[in-house]
């Protein structure tokens, strides 16, 4: 196997090594298969739009939008869940950290990664309590 090298090198200074193609990822928040629905829009539009979330962390999601977004664009966000008996929902800001297209049953779908940037306390409790009720 080829040896590749890490572009991480940990606060010792050590140079850690991935071999093959296998991506060895450290992630602060480990990430949980969903799906769920989105409401977005961006900051500078009151046009809500609608997408799916595929996974998320308390870092942040897997989204799945009908439109081409840019790298770095902030987005009003609202993801929906169930919380017991009813629909619950979570708002934050969001900033997209990367973008690639899928082409899924229904044509183009663009795949992004966003990152929470605000969120209100409340928000982040109800968010961790479905996290948490997911990996039990």
């Amino acid at each position: 196997m080829k040896k590749i090298k890490d572009d991480i090198v940990e606060k010792t200074g050590e140079e850690k090594l991935h071999y093959g193609f296998v991506n060895f990822e450290r992630r602060r928040y480990p990430r949980f298969t969903i799906d769920l629905p989105i409401e977005y829009f961006h900051e500078s539009s009151e046009v809500r739009l609608s997408g799916r979330a595929l996974n998320a962390s308390e870092g942040g999601l897997l989204i799945y939008l009908s439109e081409k977004v840019e790298l770095g664009d902030t987005l009003r966000l609202r993801l929906y869940f169930t919380s017991g008996q009813s629909l619950d929902r979570v708002e934050t800001l969001v900033r997209v950290v990367w973008i690639d297209l899928h082409l899924g049953e229904k044509g183009e779908d663009y795949r992004c990664g966003v990152k929470f940037v605000d969120i209100s306390s409340t928000d982040v409790v109800k968010l961790k309590t479905f996290l948490k009720d997911l990996s039990e």
